[in-house]
This record gives structure tokens, C-alpha cells and sequence, in this order.
């Protein structure tokens, strides 16, 4: 598809000069010798890059190139200019226009400009086409679950999305934490800008600071080049740090220290950098209890704190399970798995029962082996990873959850509102079978029901 071209310029002459020139290279060119009707054209047309000349009546060429910056801030402007003029273009590139040319001009110094003005308008069309996928794969439509919890998450993304105020993230790992994060980013005002993103855990709090921070050339032993750290990259965006508990109190002390006075400097570096980020911190620690310990700094605790999204682990979220295991199956097929597949209604019974110590990145990962693994269409319960098929495993996974400090009365109780669900769950919620599983009393079932208020379907 050729380049779409707007040229404006007030004198037809070269009107007709730059139409010929750009059409025989292949260019769509729209001329016009109206600088007002070229602001009505903009408005209403897809354009990939203008040219105009600098002084017009009424409405100058830098009057387009500020309308142009404000409103479509992709389209590159080139700006054309007497001989004696140079002082004016040099201006308008200093307000950000792409290029100037003198008239007269060599048409292989306009063609050679032109060309690098379309290479840069395209790459900016990619960038907001790729940015576009991402929101869409990224919006909080795309976060899966009809559970009510996971329905209160969602409304708290989509209100908080649309602020500035930091976000702490909480559950336990591969309950989605970061997925939260990108939901907030995709759906919010920056969404255009970068998602940066850094595991607090995986680096040395040396390495980490520099990561987070940069340095400079010569700062440590091996710092051969000067480096943007994370929060330099994530400007105008949103930076994303996970796994925040890890932090040392060091860097906790630094952390703070941005977070208020919104600048920093490299490591190695005295030269201070201010910065517009949306911050967005997770954790599976209970920072509160950090802070009581004196392993995690108060003031930053409460500056993370400002607005609390915690996921529920997937045992308390049952009901999202096979919406889940019906999202991976569609995003597996065709990527690993060459022709849809379904799980056996046996087979989702013992899915929902599980205790999924490992939460929804557990899931995926059992529904993707699952899929890979049977060469049936139907996956069956033999298909199933031991863990989930086999009781005494499951067992073991359920206390493995709990507490090494624990109240033995309180937990028997959770443990046995456990049984009763998984119970249910296997025999489709009939109350009568579920008893006959549990081997207890109807009677005494519809007593414990209520004892846990446990609902039915």
C-alpha cells in the first residue's frame, strides 16, 4: 500500500513540482494551496506524512506543524523554506518538525528525505498497531474469571486504571499478579507509553540496584557503557516490580526516596533524572507482618499501599476453573496442539477438587501437558498428572497449604469444609451422594453446610 502524502504550499508552481516528483516514485500525493482546508484535511483523512511550506497566509507552516504535534504526534512534518529563511526552519525542528528543505531543492535531497519521513511514519504505525495488540490481549476483558472475588478484582482494576495512584499487588504465586499489572497499564491513560517490568528476586541487590537505577560508564568494575535503568525506560508508562518484599533496606531506602521526589540519579552518577511513572509493586509476603519484623520499611510499606488488589489463591475461586481450563485449551490449539481437544467430564471433576497449591500458572501448565501428552481428543482421568488423579497426593497438597503455626481445632474445621466441597463437586452437588461419598447423614451433611455456609451450585 503506497505512502499517503499531504503537501501544502501556497504557491501552485511548486504545488504541481512536488505531486510529479513524489507520484513517480509511487507516492499517493494529496496537494493543496489552502492552508486552512489542509487543517480540515488532517482532521479527516489518513495521512503518513506532510509537507508544507513555512510562511503562508493565515495559517503558517508552523501553525501546522503545532496542530500536527498535538494531534497525530506519528506523523512526521517536513517543512520547506526560502534560502534566507533557514533560522525559522531551524526553529521548527527544534518544535519537533522531522526534516527541512530549501527551496529551490535537489529532488534527490527531497526523495532521500521523504523516504526516511515514510520509513519513520511506518515504524511509528507498527509501534501503535503492536501497543493496540497488547492492550487488547492485556485489558482486564482478557482476565479470565466469573467468580464473584475475581469479579470484584476486575472492578477495582477498571477503577484504578484510570489514576495515578500505586498499586500493590498481593496472593500467592501464580495467582496472575502480574497479569493484574499489565490490565491496569492497558486499560489506563498511559497505555501508549512502555510496561517495564523487574523481578525483585531474580538479581544481587547490587545488580538490582543498577538494573532499576542505571549507572554509569565507569561506576563499578565492568561498567564499560552507560545504562538506562527500569525506571528511566518506564517514563510516561508504568514500571511493574515484582516479588517488592525482596528488596533490601537499602534499596527500599532509595525506592522510597523516588517515590517521593519522583527523580533519582544513576548509580555512579550525580546528575539527578526526574521521571513520570505509574508504579505497580506485588509481593506473596504479608508486608505487614514484614514491617512488624523490621524487615521491610513502614513508610515505603504505606507509599506501596495505596491501593491494595489482592487475588485469592484458585482453591477459594473454584468456580473459575473450567473458564479457565476452557481459555487455555483455545490459546494451546494451534500454537502446541495441532486440533481441539476436550476434558472428559471426569476429568474436570478432578481438576475442580484439587487444592492447586500452584494456582492458575499451575492449571496452565497441567491443561498444556494434558494436551500435548494424550493423543485422544477426549482427556480422560488416566490422562491426568498423578498429583491431581491420585488421593493421598492430594491430600498431601491440601497440607501443604497450611500454616506451620496453626490453631489444630480452626484448621480440622477448614480441612473438613474442604471434604464437603470436594464432595459436592464430584457428585454434581447431589447432596444424597455426596453423604454416601462423605459417609455421613444427609441430615448431618445439610448441618455442616450451614455450619461452613457452604452453598450449593
Amino acid at each position: 500500500m503506497s505512502s499517503q502524502i499531504l503537501v501544502i504550499d501556497d504557491e501552485k508552481n511548486y504545488l504541481l513540482i512536488l505531486e510529479t516528483i513524489l507520484e513517480e516514485e509511487g507516492y499517493n500525493v494529496t496537494g493543496l494551496n489552502d492552508s486552512e482546508m489542509a487543517l480540515n484535511y488532517l482532521d479527516e483523512s489518513e495521512v503518513d506524512v506532510v509537507i508544507t511550506d513555512m510562511k503562508m497566509p493565515r495559517v503558517t507552516g508552523q501553525d501546522i506543524l503545532e496542530h500536527v504535534r498535538k494531534n497525530y504526534p506519528h506523523i512526521p512534518v517536513m517543512i520547506m523554506t526560502a534560502y534566507g529563511s533557514i533560522d525559522g526552519a531551524v526553529e521548527a525542528m527544534k518544535c519537533g518538525a522531522f526534516d527541512y528543505i530549501s527551496k529551490p531543492f535537489s529532488n534527490d535531497e527531497l526523495l532521500l528525505s521523504v523516504k526516511k519521513a515514510v520509513m519513520l511514519s511506518r515504524s511509528e504505525q507498527e509501534i501503535r498497531l503492536l501497543r493496540q495488540t497488547l492492550a487488547e490481549q492485556h485489558g482486564p476483558h482478557k482476565l479470565v474469571g466469573r467468580s464473584k472475588p475475581m469479579r470484584e478484582v476486575l472492578k477495582l482494576v477498571s477503577k484504578v486504571a484510570q489514576s495515578k495512584s500505586t498499586v500493590l499487588v498481593t496472593g500467592e504465586s501464580g495467582t496472575g499478579k502480574e497479569l493484574i499489572a499489565k490490565g491496569i497499564h492497558y486499560s489506563s491513560p498511559r497505555k501508549d507509553g512502555p510496561f517495564i517490568s523487574v523481578n525483585c528476586m531474580s538479581l544481587s541487590p547490587g545488580v538490582l540496584e543498577s538494573e532499576i537505577f542505571g549507572h554509569e560508564k565507569g561506576s563499578f568494575t565492568g561498567a564499560t557503557a552507560m545504562k538506562k535503568g527500569r525506571f528511566e525506560l518506564a517514563h510516561n508508562g508504568t514500571l511493574f516490580l515484582d516479588e517488592i518484599g525482596e528488596l533490601s533496606l537499602d534499596l527500599q531506602v532509595k525506592l522510597l526516596r523516588v517515590l517521593q521526589e519522583k527523580s533519582f540519579e544513576r548509580v555512579g552518577g550525580s546528575k539527578t533524572l526526574s521521571v513520570d511513572i505509574r508504579l505497580v509493586a506485588a509481593t506473596n509476603k504479608n508486608l505487614q507482618k514484614a514491617v512488624d519484623k523490621g524487615e521491610f520499611r513502614e513508610d515505603l510499606y504505606y507509599r506501596l499501599n495505596v491501593v491494595n488488589i489482592n487475588l485469592p489463591p484458585l482453591r477459594e475461586r473454584r468456580e473459575d476453573i473450567p473458564v479457565l481450563v476452557a481459555h487455555f485449551m483455545e490459546k494451546l490449539t494451534g500454537e502446541n496442539v495441532s486440533h481441539n481437544k476436550k476434558f472428559a467430564p471426569e476429568a474436570l471433576e478432578y481438576l475442580n477438587a484439587y487444592e492447586w497449591p500452584g494456582n492458575v500458572r499451575q492449571l496452565e501448565n497441567v491443561v498444556e501437558r494434558c494436551m500435548v501428552l494424550s493423543s485422544k481428543d477426549m482427556i480422560g482421568v488416566e490422562d491426568l498428572p498423578s498429583e491431581i488423579k491420585d488421593e493421598e497426593a492430594q491430600f498431601k497438597s491440601a497440607v501443604d497449604l497450611l500454616p506451620t503455626r496453626l490453631e489444630l481445632g480452626s484448621t480440622l474445621e477448614k480441612i473438613e469444609a474442604a471434604l464437603i466441597r470436594r464432595a459436592l463437586v464430584k457428585t454434581n452437588f447431589v447432596q444424597v451422594k455426596a453423604a454416601e461419598l462423605l459417609s455421613i447423614s444427609k441430615s448431618l451433611l445439610q448441618y455442616k453446610l450451614k455450619k461452613y455456609n457452604i452453598q450449593g451450585k
